[in-house]
């Protein structure tokens, strides 16, 4: 008799691990952030301007940079239509300001680490609530070794800032955490 319940007790927990291990496998949960609280009933279009790199100093490449960054954004994180003019959602502005600073002094008086600085001045307007538009400054900083001239890093060093900026305008415009 103590067998038979000894097998029982066995064959039980195993099926008991065997079902819990199932469950597990089988329910899982998934969150999914993509930062856009956008109601898709309401809000169907964007429009984007050119955003044109008014900054007193320019590196070419920058503007075109930024504003693809921009647009891929909308594209990839939302499911809003693009449109030329009189989006649901409008983004306008320019790139302000683009310089570079001494940030530290060697012993030897001379600089060892440079700021690279960005600003974007971004206008968003929710033609559907005006309550959410706004008019503000966007920047982004990256620092370098002094050593190392601006043309060795400067593309990689203005990607790394516009993603940050594109990413701090679109929590803004449509992130309503």
């Amino acid at each position: 008799m103590k067998t038979i319940l000894y097998n029982r007790y066995t064959i039980t927990s195993w099926l008991l691990a065997l079902c819990s291990l199932f469950l597990m496998n089988s329910c899982t949960i998934s969150y999914k952030f993509n930062g856009a609280s956008i109601n898709y009933d309401i809000i169907k279009t964007i429009s984007i301007d050119n955003f044109p790199n008014r900054a007193v100093y320019q590196w070419g490449p920058m503007e075109s940079m930024f504003n693809n960054a921009l647009s891929d954004k909308y594209v990839n994180q939302t499911k809003l239509q693009q449109v030329q003019r009189g989006g649901d959602l409008q983004l306008a502005g320019e790139i302000t300001g683009y310089d570079q600073f001494n940030k530290s002094i060697s012993s030897d008086g001379y600089s060892s680490m440079v700021q690279l600085k960005m600003t974007v001045n971004v206008r968003f307007t929710n033609n559907k609530n005006h309550d959410e538009d706004f008019e503000r400054q966007f920047s982004a900083t990256r620092d370098f070794d002094a050593s190392q001239s601006l043309d060795s890093v400067q593309e990689e060093l203005v990607t790394q800032m516009i993603n940050e900026i594109v990413e701090a305008i679109f929590n803004a415009a449509v992130a309503n955490w």
